[in-house]
């Protein structure tokens, strides 16, 4: 059988509940004032020990910590149809990139929210981060021959690939303010960003499925022009 630790707040309640149907001297008193202190006892034990409050979730470093060493990868373009992560979801405006994919320091995305947070102090809004700093980055000292294995552990880093969506705002702003401080944002980060607004069009790789162009026309193969429709399309350097 297990021996359960009682609180201490509970031991001294009985031992004071026990001194007072002592000091009555009669049972049914004591029987009384024993059976109040144990239903007061029992209610203390049953609350909650534990904050209802959500704990904090790191996104600049995997929760599992370092463990195995990941290789560097590059994040494909999304050609077979998917939009995924390119839409602002929670926001009303969102920051998205669109030059090419690269892997985002996790002490540079805070550098970046911090500028955004410096940029609206003061203000009531939400910020939201569509992106995780899950990839360990390894690197060799200076001056080291090649070989001898991939290198230690140096920092975290987010894969984030093109048209990506990676900071997402919501409140009661101007737009042009919140222009200005996701491209203060921008410029703290290595690459080219856009800024996007609640509604606009998803991006298929590189190409914006705007009004006109649907999923299915995208998604079907590339139609073989005749020659004559081919060949009038380059430029001739002298007239016909």
């Amino acid at each position: 059988m297990k021996s359960v630790m009682l609180p201490s707040a509970y031991v001294h309640q009985t031992q004071r509940c026990l001194y007072n149907s002592a000091l009555l001297g009669r049972s049914s008193l004591r029987q009384s004032v024993l059976q109040t202190c144990r239903q007061q006892n029992t209610a203390r034990i049953s609350e909650r020990t534990f904050s209802s409050t959500p704990t904090l979730f790191n996104w600049l470093a995997p929760k599992r910590g370092h463990s195995e060493k990941n290789r560097k990868g590059r994040p494909r373009v999304r050609t077979g149809g998917s939009t995924k992560g390119t839409t602002v979801v929670w926001g009303d405006y969102g920051l998205r990139m669109r030059d090419h994919d690269r892997r985002l320091p996790a002490k540079q995305l805070q550098i970046a929210v911090d500028a955004i947070k410096m940029r609206l102090r003061g203000q009531r809004y939400r910020l939201y981060t569509r992106v995780c700093a899950n990839i360990g980055v390894y690197t060799s000292g200076n001056e080291v021959r090649m070989g001898k294995g991939k290198g230690s552990f140096d920092y975290w880093a987010a894969r984030v690939a093109v048209s990506r969506i990676v900071f997402e705002l919501k409140g009661d702003l101007h737009e042009q303010i919140v222009r200005d401080a996701f491209r203060i944002a921008g410029n703290k980060l290595p690459g080219l960003y856009e800024f996007v607004r609640k509604g606009d069009p998803p991006v298929m790789g590189i190409t914006k499925v705007e009004a006109g162009t649907t999923l299915e026309d995208m998604r079907r193969p590339r139609i073989k022009l005749p020659m004559d429709v081919t060949a009038g399309r380059i430029p001739a350097t002298t007239p016909p």
